[in-house]
């Protein structure tokens, strides 16, 4: 079974439904083609193709066009060459009407309204000629009126000229109403072709269509619907197509097009006839050719779909974050590759339809405008399940080598527990398959500051960026009071350098959940309490905090709603630049060291930073912080839902 869109795409697997169990198995995969679909979806754009009316007229047209010029030329064939000469003459010539046998003078009209009839005599005509023989200077010029003049000289021509006069005074007296210039004949003429292309041309024209909408009738012995839906060049049909053996089977419909608009188009109906074209038998690559080059009122013969369709539902429109990157043209089971909607991790979408709970139809935020259709992406839980999968089909190619590396890797993550105590069950490596959260537009209160967390490896100038920010700004920024079980210092405030509590009082609020990071150093334990957080917040201050990844779960799942920025580390070259302002001369594997653990972090948590800032110079990442800080004041912000129930 092969499947076409409506809209002008090649797609993968899912018919309808797209893409379930049986896809992952390695199950037969379906073809769903969209037509007339808009580029920035993948679709050609085809030329626009007449209808074969109008095609006619304009045939019509220019073969009249083409039988007035060849009539002309042939005109011009016949005249005289010698003649020509003639008229070159500004004396005499064949516009000069004495050297016509006879002329007409409607220059001085008579009084009886007869319109002038003059007669030239021979004597007349004799003296033309010899004046026009004066008047030419080539030899050959004059041999022909020397011809002419014999022939006037003849017994038998100066007779026939007699009848001639004769016969035109009794003849040629024209009846009222009378000619206004000696063009009249001519214009009539051009008048009576004009009126014939007109006629022709209304009798040609189809005749009008009705208004679109929806009939029933019989076709061939079996109900089938007749529907009309009106397709502009600007809004996309959005439909899918697929093969059923000979028959053409709608297959979904594309949010944004015109055949969700017009609510006619069902899917699982047969496509039997477009605008007169059957359409059974041919392959959805037929299909979209056909479909192409069509806009206007486009004319379905339908056999409706057998399945009851369901009452129109008005979807609720979801916003998610995407924790993953897509690209579909890397996706084996995208029912339709040329729909497919790429992303990248961090994006917000806005999914409109999940009729299909495997692919979702939706839009990137901001592309609205330049996305008339809406794009395919992987609902959530078929997302999770081919994750799995996945995930389940690599162990099992190596899992020697695998469990080796497992085994390095929980390694790994102990001794890291020596700096960060994980008294809780927030690895993030254990997480569930990261595919969306449901997102919410949120504007920070004016008097409760969301506090700003910089995330990122050592050496990228995170702690020096807050530094200046609470040196510059003191009267806005702050940071919060980290616990310790050490014993106080000479010099030290309790509650302004640190907050100092007995070990079991700080086993009791990490046991708790109220530390967002924690460690031991010299058998005393620090740490930073969402508590110290919130007393920052309740100042109307702005709390600001460096931290590694493992205190983000945390931190995200407490009431504060921080924003996230990831500090990344430029090129290795630049790196060694700025750390060498510094008096710093890393060596080059200390270098990769850093660049490799941003790229892991950026790996694992990525989908949880609001922003990212490349430090390649001190200066410009800072007014960059600035500025995102400044935007929070200004602009709403998406938020995860759970932060705002």
């Amino acid at each position: 079974m092969t499947t076409s869109h409506l809209n002008g795409h090649v797609g993968g697997a899912g018919e309808g439904g797209g893409g379930g169990e049986e896809e992952l198995r390695g199950g037969q995969q379906h073809r769903e083609m969209a037509v007339d679909c808009p580029g920035e979806l993948g679709s050609r754009t085809l030329p626009v193709r007449r209808s074969a009316q109008l095609e006619r007229i304009r045939q019509h047209q220019e073969d009249l066009r083409r039988r007035r010029e060849e009539e002309g030329r042939q005109l011009d064939l016949n005249a005289s060459l010698r003649l020509r000469k003639l008229s070159q003459n500004p004396h005499v010539g064949i516009d000069n009407p004495t050297f016509l046998v006879e002329s007409y003078t409607p220059q001085q009209p008579p009084l009886d309204g007869q319109h002038t009839h003059t007669l030239l005599e021979l004597e007349e005509l004799l003296l033309s000629l010899k004046q026009v023989q004066g008047c030419l200077s080539d030899q050959q010029s004059q041999s022909d009126i020397e011809l002419v003049l014999a022939l006037l000289h003849k017994s038998d021509f100066q007779s026939a000229l007699r009848i001639h006069n004769a016969v035109a005074t009794s003849m040629h007296r024209p009846s009222p109403p009378y000619p206004h210039t000696q063009q009249a004949h001519q214009l009539a003429v051009e008048a009576l072709l004009l009126a014939h292309d007109s006629v022709a041309e209304r009798e040609m024209q189809p005749e009008p269509l009705p208004p679109p909408g929806e009939t029933l009738t019989q076709w061939g012995g079996e109900t089938v619907k007749i529907v009309r839906i009106e397709k502009a060049r600007d809004i996309p049909l959005g439909a899918t197509v697929r093969n059923d053996m000979d028959s053409v089977v709608i297959s979904r419909i594309v949010r944004g097009g015109a055949a969700e608009r017009s609510g006619l188009l069902t899917e699982g109906d047969e496509i039997l006839e477009i605008n007169g074209i059957e359409i059974r038998g041919k392959d959805v690559n037929q299909v979209f050719d056909i479909l192409a080059d069509m806009h206007g009122v486009l004319t379905f013969v339908l056999i409706p779909s057998s399945q009851s369709k369901p009452p129109p539902v008005k979807e609720t429109v979801v916003h998610v974050k995407a924790h993953f990157d897509y690209d579909p043209s890397d996706d084996p089971y995208v029912p339709c590759r040329e729909l497919g909607l790429s992303f990248q991790k961090g994006d917000i979408l806005h999914i409109i339809s999940q009729t299909d709970p495997n692919w979702w139809q939706a839009y990137r935020d901001g592309d609205e405008e330049n996305q008339p259709l809406a794009g395919l992406v992987p609902g959530k839980s078929f997302q999770q399940q081919r994750e799995a999968m996945k995930q389940t089909i690599e162990e099992d190619k190596e899992p020697e080598k695998s469990g080796k590396l497992w085994c390095a890797k929980k390694n790994k993550r102990k001794r890291k527990k020596l700096l960060y105590n994980a008294h809780r069950n927030d690895d993030l490596d254990n997480e569930e398959i990261l595919t969306y959260e449901e997102m919410a537009l949120y504007h920070q209160p004016a008097n409760r500051k969301r506090p700003i967390a910089l995330i990122g490896p050592g050496s990228c100038g995170q702690a020096e960026l807050r530094q200046r920010l609470l040196n510059n700004q003191p009267e806005r920024f702050a940071g919060a009071v980290p616990h310790t079980t050490r014993s106080r210092r000479e010099g030290e405030l309790n509650g302004r350098d640190y907050q100092f509590v007995s070990r079991q009082t700080f086993e009791a609020e990490l046991a708790a959940g109220k530390l967002i990071e924690s460690g031991e150093f010299e058998k005393n334990l620090y740490g930073t309490s969402t508590d110290s957080v919130r007393q920052v917040i309740n100042t109307g201050k702005i709390c600001l905090l460096c931290l590694h990844t493992q205190s983000l779960k945390v931190l995200r799942s407490s009431d504060l709603k921080p924003y996230i920025i990831f500090i990344a580390p430029p090129s290795q070259e630049r790196l060694r630049a700025l750390l060498a302002k510094d008096n710093k001369n890393p060596k080059p594997e200390e270098l990769r060291e850093i660049i490799e653990k941003a790229r892991e972090m950026e790996q694992s948590c990525g989908h949880l930073f609001d922003a990212v800032i490349v430090n390649s110079d001190q200066d410009k990442a800072f007014n960059e912080l600035l500025r995102l800080i400044n935007k929070l004041d200004t602009e709403p912000q998406w938020v995860p839902c759970s932060w705002l129930r």
